[in-house]
């Protein structure tokens, strides 16, 4: 790299000593202007689509997928009308990475917060957005944001006010897998005895567009032989980033994926990260990037490379065996060349399987100096083993041997109203037996199903230890992202083995630990969390895989509910709550 990026990445450096006063002030300035509200109206239907230049069925917004990208800046309200054009099922839109203060009633997950839009009836969500960043949105009800419902949610800083890095433009990835088989011929395989498990996608897709069976980089190294001949106006065409020499970008990234857990990489060119999950992190050079479902980073990077050449932007699947589908492609088009297809080779990712890299960019990421750090001590600690179950002969994820199942009246309506019966009354187990062997299928592969909650008391500081373990078959461990709602949480440390007080208490990183709201457990290890339970609500913590979820794979937490004001009688009305406000109508 030229003597350009090393100035770079001074001046980037440099802005980090400056971030504590940033923070401290609350900005560079007074926002110049009151924060507005922001109308959308959606109505989401199914319809024909060629995401990967093969015709298929997916979930649209407006006749859009991916569905529109919301633009708004800290501090504005978002409100947006969402009719249900689905013949046959219902629908939620979870806004991932908003933390929903005062409308968790808002925060768009199906049988927790909120009773699914039914068929041709329209559902107001209404949420302030606090706090710059990346984001994006995404069905969060049976297994719709595999179906492709999904789109970009940005935020920007408030009017008067300065990020803590210089840029000439932005650009937005947001990145998710496809399948060929509809999602719910995947649901019945994964509700079926014995499983049939989804398989790997056929595709990644940036911005929703993706190629099967053909490659823009044919005869580069890629295994595809056929050359993608595309039209411009395709919907498969890629999106092509236009870019001038000697400037500076910001590429904003987040991944939706379903399942796969992804790397991104722009040939010869490093890339800066500044942002992870709406949190601002100490800048950090990288060659390649993680990004885990549920995840999302700022990065910068500049154009200082030969002009006269186009360059590739590769996003290739890892984590997971082979055979894995061919890297998703587009291209960093140097203007004023045409977009036409790099000759360069692709650039590297690590293995499908190198997790010592892996762990290697989780640690790079913390907190930019000034960030808030997280309290020194714990009031509650809760261990969350990850792992697999057979209940009746049905496969299932399992948390400390609970597979989650969700009622069909809503938590924050039942709790809110006290109503007996609605779930389970037991709560869940808060750790696991100090004689599980996280090395071997578990002895006693019977599970159970619950639907029991966390009663978190208010304002306290917890700590969650995800700890990962063998799953049914022998020799294996997954990668699961898991994902909390109505919070940011520290990331206090990831670990090998089961984890240890003795062990590892002094090892975790109370200094300058990121905030997240998605983080990841590695095969066979361990990772702790701490958040604080400021935020009334029920709140879903759960692996974001979304046949994962879908198999049981995650809690339910409870905080202060009796405080949640104003919830709509339309987001509680169905199961008991329905029954109880049908009743109190009648008087």
């Amino acid at each position: 790299m030229g003597s350009s990026f090393h100035h770079f990445i001074l001046v980037i450096l440099c802005s980090s000593c400056l971030l504590s006063n940033y923070l401290l002030l609350g900005g560079a300035a007074a926002a110049s202007s009151s924060p507005k509200t922001r109308h959308f109206r959606w109505e989401v239907s199914y319809m024909f689509w060629s995401p990967d230049c093969l015709e298929n069925v997916v979930l649209g917004i407006n006749g859009q997928f991916p569905g529109p990208t919301i633009k708004a800046k800290a501090g504005d309200t978002v409100v947006v009308h969402l009719t249900n054009k689905l013949h046959t099922e219902g629908l939620v839109i979870h806004w991932h990475g908003i933390r929903q203060l005062d409308t968790p009633w808002a925060d768009g997950t199906a049988s927790i917060s909120q009773c699914p839009i039914n068929p041709e009836e329209t559902f107001v969500y209404r949420f302030k957005v606090d706090k710059a960043g990346t984001y994006f949105y995404h069905g969060h009800y049976g297994m719709q944001r595999s179906a492709g419902l999904y789109g970009s949610l940005i935020v920007d800083v408030a009017d008067g006010e300065k990020e803590p890095f210089h840029y000439d433009g932005e650009f937005n990835i947001l990145l998710s897998d496809w399948w060929h088989k509809n999602v719910h011929e995947q649901e019945v395989g994964l509700s079926s005895k014995p499983l049939r498990w989804i398989g790997e996608p056929q595709s990644i897709l940036l911005n929703g567009r993706g190629q099967f069976n053909c490659s823009l980089a044919a005869g580069l190294g890629n295994r595809s032989s056929s050359l993608c001949s595309l039209r411009a106006d395709a919907q498969c065409a890629p999106p092509v980033l236009r870019v001038e020499p000697n400037k500076t970008y910001r590429l904003r990234i987040a991944s939706t994926t379903a399942l796969a857990a992804l790397n991104i990489a722009i040939g010869d060119h490093k890339m800066i990260l500044v942002e992870a999950d709406g949190n601002y992190i100490k800048p950090v050079a990288v060659d390649n990037i993680d990004l885990y479902s549920g995840e999302s980073y700022s990065v910068l990077f500049t154009t200082d490379q030969n002009p006269s050449k186009n360059y590739w932007i590769s996003v290739s699947q890892r984590g997971r065996k082979p055979p894995l589908p061919p890297p998703g492609l587009t291209i960093l088009n140097y203007l004023p060349n045409s977009p036409s297809v790099p000759t360069s080779a692709l650039p590297q990712s690590p293995a499908w399987d190198d997790f010592t890299a892996s762990k290697s960019f989780a640690n790079k990421i913390v907190a930019l100096l000034g960030s808030p750090k997280p309290p020194t001590r714990h009031d509650r600690r809760i261990f969350l083993l990850n792992s697999q179950s057979r209940i009746n002969g049905f496969i299932k994820w399992s948390i400390n041997n609970v597979s989650l199942v969700l009622p069909s009246t809503p938590y924050l309506g039942s709790l809110k109203h006290g109503l007996k019966g609605a779930f389970d009354d037991k709560s869940p187990p808060e750790t696991f037996s100090s004689n599980y062997d996280i090395n071997i299928p578990p002895v006693n592969p019977n599970g159970t199903q619950g639907s029991g909650v966390y009663t978190i008391q208010l304002n306290t500081t917890v700590d969650v230890i995800l700890q990962n373990a063998n799953a049914l078959a022998a020799n294996v461990s997954e990668i699961h992202p898991w994902h909390l709602h109505g919070h940011d949480f520290w990331v206090l440390g990831y670990g090998e083995g089961k984890y240890s007080e003795e062990k590892h208490g002094k090892q975790l990183n109370l200094k300058n630990p990121p905030l997240r709201n998605t983080v990841v457990i590695f095969p066979y290890g361990w990772t702790m969390i701490r958040f604080v339970a400021d935020n009334p609500g029920v709140w879903a913590f759960h692996c974001h895989i979304e046949p994962h979820l879908h198999m049981g794979m995650g809690v339910i937490f409870a905080e202060a509910v009796d405080r949640v004001k104003n919830i709509p009688n339309e987001a509680i009305a169905c199961g008991l709550t329905g029954k109880m406000l049908m009743h109190n109508y009648h008087g």
